[in-house]
């Protein structure tokens, strides 16, 4: 039973690593129109900014928790504005050929300099050891990320869903040239809630670093799962998204207890059976 309760740990800690990104993808994609394929190598970014924090600035996990996001979506709003920004209007496909380019250029500019091995990022020491619960030994580092992932993730759903600002946003969405009559500027929440999509990849990078140390391709083994998330949540749906990521991390660490062999592949086999029923996603709707 520790075993399986072991798997369930992880699972929920992949699940939030899972929710957090497709969190950012469903706001990219559900606002801008945008199949953004540089979400993992900006994932990746966000963790190396928290090691480049700590071993060059002498900032720990702390500070990059808060200047982690904030420098990487400072970037993310720069690739918009000189690039996404053109394509506005245009067909997705060249969005995502677009941000397919940007993601192997960043991984290789990193892999070039950092080779592929992973550099290690120590947790910080208020979150060292475990607590015994019985049945289990629940590491508290392990436990802290599945609780504030979860905490971001309802705060966001909250602010696009229940704000008034949320409101702006979907509304731009829908009908931009509305929304200017009323003096709202839309190319700037344009920019802004890519920066926040970027900014949530960048703080699941920072959660990841001390569990799954820092390597150019910790974006790319992960985003292709991601993708799959999104889509079995619906393209685009925010609740969906974050419903869907932890669901799947737990059924993926189900899976690695009761039959390891399907683990890597469970997740689309998933999605497989939900497209043939609902294409749309779960919580999609059809445009």
């Amino acid at each position: 039973m520790q075993a399986l309760y072991g798997q369930l740990l992880v699972g929920l800690i992949n699940g939030s690593f899972y929710a957090l990104l497709s969190l950012g993808l469903a706001v990219i994609f559900g606002m801008l129109n945008i199949i953004n394929f540089a979400h993992g190598a900006l994932y990746m970014m966000g963790a190396f900014v928290a090691y480049f924090l700590l071993h060059y600035g002498g900032l720990n996990y702390w500070f990059a928790l808060l200047l982690s996001p904030l420098i990487v979506g400072a970037f993310g709003i720069v690739i918009e504005r000189t690039m996404l920004k053109r394509l506005a209007g245009l067909d997705p496909l060249y969005g995502l050929l677009l941000t397919f380019g940007l993601a192997l250029m960043i991984q290789g500019i990193f892999q070039n300099y950092f080779g592929s091995s992973g550099l290690p990022y120590s947790i910080p020491p208020q979150l060292t050891g475990g607590v015994n619960l019985g049945f289990m030994f629940l590491p508290i580092y392990r436990a802290w990320v599945v609780i504030f992932s979860l905490a971001i993730c309802i705060a966001t759903w909250f602010m696009i869903e229940k704000t008034q600002l949320g409101a702006y946003l979907r509304a731009a969405t829908e009908n931009p040239h509305l929304v200017r009559a009323f003096g709202i500027n839309v190319p700037r929440m344009i920019t802004l809630t890519y920066g926040l999509g970027v900014a949530l990849a960048a703080l699941a990078g920072v959660l990841s670093a001390p569990i799954n140390q820092v390597g150019p391709l910790m974006g790319a083994d992960l985003i292709i799962v991601v993708f799959a998330v999104v889509v079995i949540g619906g393209m685009g749906s925010i609740l969906g998204s974050v419903i869907t990521g932890f669901a799947l991390g737990v059924v993926e660490g189900l899976t690695k207890y009761f039959y390891p062999e399907a683990s890597n592949t469970v997740v689309f086999v998933l999605m497989v059976l939900v497209l043939l029923v609902k294409p749309t996603g779960l919580t999609g709707r059809a445009s």
